[in-house]
């Protein structure tokens, strides 16, 4: 015998009226509801309150309740009202219009176009969620929802924990929380602190739809749950041989057993997706076993002999991690591209996990100019590249970006918006126009940065001050 729908199409609850059953799980049903003093549906949730429920999930479902309200942007669903647990509780919230990527999983493979999109898309939902104190720690494709406009939404927020708010699940559960297939190994050890678990649950979803295989399969034992600790998956590139060496590089990097070892923070994997031929290639790049017995035996007993892993403040881990973006204006001349490299140097030694991305701009071409943009933008990039490696920082630390765009300051604030830049360093100098508004560019990127931002007093004209391309730079 089965138990009854808790609602049934036509009832009214709080001033909703539900209109379709969208989904009946094992914890708690969603309904598609109108009102009448709003336009659009929402998207009403309800636990299941049954005698014999797991006492789990009513606390996740307090904990979305309190977290979902907090939230900001469009990586989540927009909160919309709350029922109280003396009644009857439910959390309505924003009705999204869009794609489950629960189903794609059943057409994997997928091109690795897709994969790519998937990926960058969600680590840029993970940055945000992340910048607003919250982790997620139930990444998973029944999770994710790609937006008409192509922007990636998280979903079901019920393990998630917020780092200014009392972590319920950890207090009254002493078991890991979460699907097995997707735990970070620290959430086995019951760490629920680490914004790094959800760039782990990333790569497994990405193996997932790269190869059609789950890299650690379905553990339905403690045992099995375990092995993740020290045993590594076989790479992409064994079971999907089109597989490029950066995906490969970059898919097994957030899979490091180690949460020290993976990326940084998911801001810098969105970072590296969106510029995949600047991904710095290790041995990740070229592994075609798994790593071997001996190797996963030292693993094993590392992990038995580990200190005690404590909760991570999860502002401080974002501020250890930052992304620096240094806007290079080669028309400045020599001195003043040292005078940043210098500044970028000091900034990227005080934080030994943060990332550096050196962007300059360049004028969209004319038509019927006198040199093809291909030929003007590898050229830039070879130029800003030579410029960083006067950081002598490791490959994988420093990325070069060429942008063209006829309003160089609009495209260096969209990018800083779009890869959740912390810093920006550039050099100011005279107005590039006299019309009213327009103002320096340093000016304007200062003024609507959504970032802390340096501005360099540029070095005064003399020696080493002429222009490496008179005419070509930034303007700034």
């Amino acid at each position: 015998m089965t138990d009854a729908p808790l609602f049934r199409s036509g009832d009214t609850l709080d001033g909703f009226h539900l209109v379709e059953r969208l989904h009946a799980g094992g914890m708690s049903e969603i309904w598609k509801a109108t009102r009448e003093d709003m336009s659009p549906p929402v998207a009403l949730k309800a636990p299941l309150m049954r005698e014999g429920e797991e006492a789990s999930a009513i606390v996740g479902f307090e904990m979305e309740q309190m977290i979902l309200p907090l939230l900001r942007g469009p990586h989540a669903p927009k909160f919309i009202a709350a029922g109280d647990f003396s009644r009857q509780p439910y959390l309505a919230m924003e009705y999204i219009e869009g794609t489950s990527l629960l189903r794609r999983v059943d057409v994997r493979p997928l091109p690795l176009d897709e994969v790519l999109a998937v990926g960058r898309g969600v680590a840029q939902a993970l940055a945000s969620l992340h910048a607003q104190n919250v982790l997620h720690l139930d990444i998973k494709p029944s999770n994710v929802i790609r937006r008409a406009d192509g922007i990636y939404t998280l979903i079901d927020f019920g393990l998630s924990r917020h780092d200014h708010l009392p972590d319920l699940l950890a207090e009254e559960f002493h078991v890991p929380l979460g699907t097995s297939p997707y735990l970070a190994p620290e959430q086995v050890l019951r760490d629920r602190s680490d914004p790094r678990s959800d760039i782990f649950a990333l790569g497994v979803m990405l193996y997932f739809l790269l190869t059609g295989e789950r890299p650690f399969g379905f553990p339905q034992s403690r045992a099995a749950l375990f092995r993740r600790l020290w045993r590594d998956p076989e790479p992409p590139r064994r079971l999907r041989p089109d597989c490029p060496p950066w995906l490969q590089e970059a898919i097994l990097h957030c899979l490091e057993p180690e949460a020290e070892n993976r990326y940084a923070s998911a801001a810098q994997l969105a970072l590296d997706l969106a510029a995949p031929e600047e991904i710095a290639l290790t041995a990740r790049a070229e592994k075609e076993r798994a790593d071997s017995w001996l190797t996963a035996r030292r693993r094993w007993w590392t992990q038995k002999f580990a200190p005690t892993r404590y909760p991570q403040n999860l502002a401080a881990r974002r501020a250890s991690a930052p992304i620096v973006m240094a806007a290079v204006d080669f028309s400045g001349g020599l001195a003043a591209t040292d005078l940043l490299r210098g500044h970028a140097t000091r900034l990227m030694a005080a934080a030994p996990e943060a990332r550096l991305a050196c962007v300059t701009v360049i004028r969209k071409p004319q038509v019927g100019g006198y040199e093809p943009s291909a030929g003007r933008h590898a050229r830039r990039l070879v130029e800003l590249r030579r410029w960083a490696e006067g950081l002598n920082l490791p490959q994988a630390r420093a990325t070069a970006h060429v942008l063209e765009a006829d309003n160089p300051a609009e495209a260096l604030l969209d990018f800083a918006r779009e890869n959740h830049v912390d810093h920006i360093l550039l050099l100011a100098s005279a107005p590039l126009s006299r019309r009213p508004g327009l103002g320096p560019i340093a000016e304007r990127v200062a003024a609507r940065a959504p970032c802390a931002v340096t501005l360099l007093r540029p070095p005064p004209r003399g020696a080493g001050s002429e222009a490496t391309e008179p005419g070509e730079g930034l303007g700034i």
